[in-house]
């Protein structure tokens, strides 16, 4: 993942991590949390490294003291940093060794042991930004097919297209997590020079993953030149032209004729696209339209269309998750095809007739038919969203299905993965900060309609900026490190954090054996009695409680008798429900 330790020593039976600070007389906490970064990267990602002790030291050169060596280690073998002066790097040695008993290395098959991160999808988006293909980002438990072969299939339908001058819609489906964006972030890195005959764009209509992504990849961009010493060109961002908000990519269209400067163009969550009420409505609003006739997903189609050689939209399709209303589905993209756009070839997912796509009719009705192909390797089985949290979608699922004994079921099968629950916010925050070890990320989410976290300080109308939230460090108040600004399930879908604190408000309330709906408005709570809204606040929870790479604490309220907007009774029953299934109670 680019990263690179200064140096590792095997002595008997530890590795010891060893980074140096030349010119340096004070261990700065960056610095602290880089070599403890590089130990912890070695034990998750690097096999041989899974079962031995790992001792991070920090050698600053110009120290003139350094503290005793204290040496503690975590559950997993990983020490605590040490902080040294030159002349006591041997000393932190002997004392480790006198300490840490078990067999010598075999240091061969240590230096062949295999490394198999699991990047999350803003380091993704960098190691393919610096011109890996996405074979280098491995999951940590699949040598099954996976991105390697998905992302092959690809590329041959582009090149077919481009061959044989053709228009081709493809339909990519995944387990959660198991890197659909990072297919789509591929083909758009692969394919990112504007003078390329099949340059590529990414949309998404995810306003926060797109800030993020370009953020990120913008400051890596900046970083190498000032490395090299050249500047950026005012006014060029070479990012902007191939990750791009598909409502910007869709404006286009309506300043000229011309076909858009991309033939092949990925579309991320297509399943989120609007359907007809919604755009008409928009156009209507926004743009001057009186009377528009299209959906987004047939008005998008017609703008790529405009090609008259070849083109491929690929459409990249989750399930389940679904926060916005006026979203079509993924039937709405088919029903395009196959009425306004029959000569475009239609390669589907084996998979996509399953429920959670919601698009088996539509399948139904199409399947069989001229130009349409099913196809197993446009399907990811294989999630690699995180190297502790396999079984984390499935526990919500049951747990918000209310599915008692599936969720204790689920919950025992992640002794990795640590979840509590508390009623003290304080010791929740506590709790994530002392789990999270070097620069690993933590931070406060609660859903868009938790009202009456306010007296906890937590107030969701305060809008962040995911870009310093999902990125900047320590140091800034706006990080998600200080724990002060919540991020609602608008703000972090598509984005992750390593350790999150969950705020469970009185919107969603376990009563008797299901989920009583609230919004709150004025001045009081008021039911939720519409189907596919009451659909939206439940997934609001899926996403905040399938965020954390390694781990979560969920806080419920105690109430207040004294505020009619928050008795204790809006409260008790949700957190006594979530220890019922097995979670277990911070105090």
């Amino acid at each position: 993942m680019g990263s690179r330790v200064d140096a590792v020593l095997l002595i008997g039976p530890v590795v010891f991590v060893v980074e140096f600070k030349v010119g340096e007389m004070a261990f700065h906490r960056a610095a602290v949390d880089q070599v403890w970064d590089y130990a912890l990267d070695l034990k998750n990602f690097h096999e041989a490294s899974h079962g031995v002790s790992l001792v991070p030291i920090l050698i600053a050169t110009e120290a003139k003291e350094s503290a005793p060596v204290k040496l503690v280690a975590d559950l997993d073998q990983v020490f605590r940093p040490i902080q040294v002066h030159p002349n006591g790097f041997r000393a932190a040695i002997e004392s480790a060794l006198e300490v840490i008993r078990g067999d010598p290395l075999d240091q061969g098959q240590w230096s062949q042991g295999a490394y198999k991160p699991t990047p999350t999808i803003v380091e993704a988006a960098r190691t393919l930004y610096a011109h890996h293909g996405v074979e280098a980002i491995k999951a940590f438990d699949a040598g099954k097919k996976n991105l390697g072969a998905t992302s092959r299939r690809i590329e041959e339908l582009i090149n077919e297209a481009k061959g044989e001058g053709r228009k081709i819609i493809c339909f990519l489906t995944g387990v959660p997590g198991a890197g659909k964006t990072l297919v789509g972030l591929n083909v758009a890195t692969q394919h990112a020079r504007t003078d390329n005959p099949t340059h590529a764009v990414l949309l998404s209509g995810n306003g926060p993953l797109v800030e993020v992504l370009r953020a990120a990849l913008s400051r890596d961009e900046k970083a190498r030149l000032k490395k090299t010493g050249q500047k950026q060109r005012k006014g060029s961002d070479p990012v902007k032209q191939f990750i791009q908000n598909v409502h910007h990519f869709r404006d286009e269209a309506f300043k000229s004729e011309a076909p858009p400067a991309d033939h092949v163009v990925v579309f991320d969550e297509a399943q989120r696209a609007w359907n007809q009420a919604m755009t008409a409505d928009f156009m209507k609003r926004k743009k001057g339209v009186p009377s528009f006739t299209d959906s987004e997903p047939q008005f998008l189609i017609r703008y790529v269309d405009r090609h008259k050689d070849w083109a491929v939209i690929l459409c990249l399709v989750g399930g389940g998750q679904e926060i916005n209303r006026g979203e079509a589905g993924i039937g709405a993209w088919i029903e395009a095809v196959k009425t306004t756009f029959p000569h475009w070839d239609m390669h589907l997912s084996s998979r996509l007739t399953d429920s959670e796509y919601a698009a088996a009719d539509s399948i139904g009705a199409v399947k069989g038919g001229p130009g349409v192909y099913c196809d197993d390797n446009l399907h990811l089985s294989v999630s690699m969203r995180s190297f502790r949290a396999e079984h984390v979608s499935a526990f919500v699922k049951a747990l918000l299905d209310c599915e008692r004994e599936q969720a204790r079921h689920t919950l025992a099968r992640l002794p990795r993965y640590p979840i509590a629950v508390t009623r003290n916010l304080a010791l929740a925050k506590q709790w994530v900060r002392s789990k999270a070890r070097g620069s690993e990320r933590y931070g406060l989410v609660a859903s868009s309609k938790a009202q009456r976290l306010k007296p906890h300080a937590i107030d969701i109308r305060v809008k962040i900026d995911p870009v310093h939230w999902f990125l900047d460090g320590k140091e800034d108040t706006r990080s998600s490190y200080f724990l002060e600004d919540a991020a609602t399930e608008f703000q972090v879908q598509g984005l992750e954090v390593d350790w999150a604190c969950v705020t469970w408000d009185g919107d969603l309330r376990f009563v008797g054996s299901g989920w009583s709906y609230h919004d709150f408005r004025g001045a009081k709570w008021q039911n939720v009695n519409n189907a596919e809204n009451r659909s939206y606040l439940k997934n609001a929870y899926r996403v905040l409680l399938t965020r954390a790479r390694q781990g979560m604490v969920i806080f419920v309220p105690e109430g207040d008798q004294a505020d009619p907007t928050r008795p204790p009774a809006y409260y008790d029953s949700t957190f006594q429900y979530l220890v019922d299934v097995g979670i277990p109670v911070l105090s």
